[in-house]
């Protein structure tokens, strides 16, 4: 049987990435993977290109997103779906309120770095940005690196940009129970995304990870650059007593972050389940 290199997690310029969709593909195809989703933050737009070139590869391209949400207390969490139909109006406009609500709250996050003598401005930001690119703070830190504020993006977060920075700005995300319903209405599968990174803030409970697995959750992404041994090995006992599957994911973003393309895997047996949970298999 052919072995398979699944990475089911990562980001290009249509979001927060540092690479092409299309460099990505060239750089999954270098690294070795045979398949590899692209789940850039709220939205699609890395899709086509990616697809273009993992065809000529024969890889097997996996279109994706990264939903923002957040739970019933208000805690932030990524949601990932995967085979989802982008057609699918209910997910598209949830997903368009969180991308169009990122743009005032990078402004107020500006103003906030702007008040305690940062040097950066708005203006500065989107010039560096596309049009249709999902604004998010790695391009922020990106900018404070240009700056020399901050050496590069994990010092920028781990100085300024966290969760519980008193910098930080939420934006609109709904309710990861709905992120869950809509995935599975467009016909995909979901996965809770680094659910256990609370070095990055707080996060959300096992109980309300109970109540995602209630409204349909597929898969917790357990294998995680930000997920040490005993964090694994909770999420593990935890999906085994929810019913839910285990995937494994770089999260790549590029040079933005240490994440490396294939550090994290799926196990195959774990992603042809998960394909056959989809109404739309790509």
């Amino acid at each position: 049987m052919l072995f398979r290199s699944i990475d089911l997690h990562t980001h290009s310029t249509a979001s927060d990435g540092t690479n092409s969709p299309g460099e990505l593909i060239d750089l999954a195809h270098a690294t070795g993977l045979t398949t590899i989703a692209l789940t850039d933050h709220d939205t699609f737009a890395g899709w086509p290109a990616a697809l273009a070139v993992a065809e000529g590869y024969d890889m097997e391209f996996v279109p994706g997103v990264e939903m923002s949400c957040a739970s019933d207390q208000g805690v932030s969490m990524h949601m990932l779906g995967l085979l989802i139909d982008a057609s699918h109006a209910p997910l598209t406009e949830a997903i368009s309120l969180s991308r169009d609500d990122r743009i005032p709250r990078m402004k107020k996050l500006i103003s906030n770095l702007r008040s305690a003598g940062m040097d950066v401005s708005f203006s500065e930001l989107s010039a560096n940005v596309g049009e249709e690119v999902t604004i998010g703070r790695p391009h922020l830190a990106d900018l404070m690196v240009n700056k020399g504020i901050v050496r590069d993006r994990d010092q920028a977060f781990a100085e300024y940009l966290h969760n519980d920075s008193p910098y930080y700005v939420e934006h609109y995300a709904i309710d990861g129970t709905l992120a869950v319903q809509l995935i599975k209405a467009s016909g995909g599968v979901s996965i809770f995304a680094h659910p256990g990174a609370y070095l990055r803030g707080e996060v959300v409970t096992f109980d309300y990870i109970a109540e995602l697995a209630h409204h349909g959750l597929d898969a917790l992404e357990v294998d995680h650059r930000d997920h040490d041994a005993a964090m694994r090995k909770q999420l593990r006992n935890l999906a085994h007593e929810l019913d839910l599957l285990v995937t494994g994911a770089s999260d790549f973003h590029g040079t933005g972050k240490l994440n490396q393309l294939g550090e994290n895997l799926t196990d195959p047996a774990v992603w042809q389940e998960l394909r056959s949970r989809a109404n739309r298999v790509a």
